[in-house]
């Protein structure tokens, strides 16, 4: 059984690029953006953004506290799950296609 410091999660905030990576995103795809914050085990998280203009990109961060931290630092980005209306925003392209498909 874990103890409640072994459970809990440490904020390390987001670093510089990171923030800056995220804000650029949002000034090319359009505001708002949204971000979905995925836990991708000991690699840390994945911040997924989600542009006005369907455009896909994303940061990947420690843990998922210093994505969520990265969202509430970033003006006109809103947090969001994958539900339908973030789901139906996102257009992907042949590239990227191309791209998830290892080619």
């Amino acid at each position: 059984m874990l103890s409640v410091a072994e459970n809990e999660e440490t904020v390390v905030p987001p670093s510089g690029a990171q923030l800056t990576a995220a804000r650029k995103f949002v000034k090319a795809h359009g505001k708002p953006s949204r971000a979905v914050v995925e836990n991708i085990g000991r690699a840390g998280a994945r911040v997924v953004l989600v542009g006005a203009d369907g455009a896909l990109g994303d940061v990947v961060v420690p843990s998922v506290a210093t994505g969520e931290a990265l969202v509430e630092a970033v003006e006109d980005l809103a947090p969001a799950t994958w539900d339908a209306e973030t789901v139906n925003q996102t257009k992907i392209g042949p590239e990227h296609r191309r791209k998830m498909a290892g080619r």
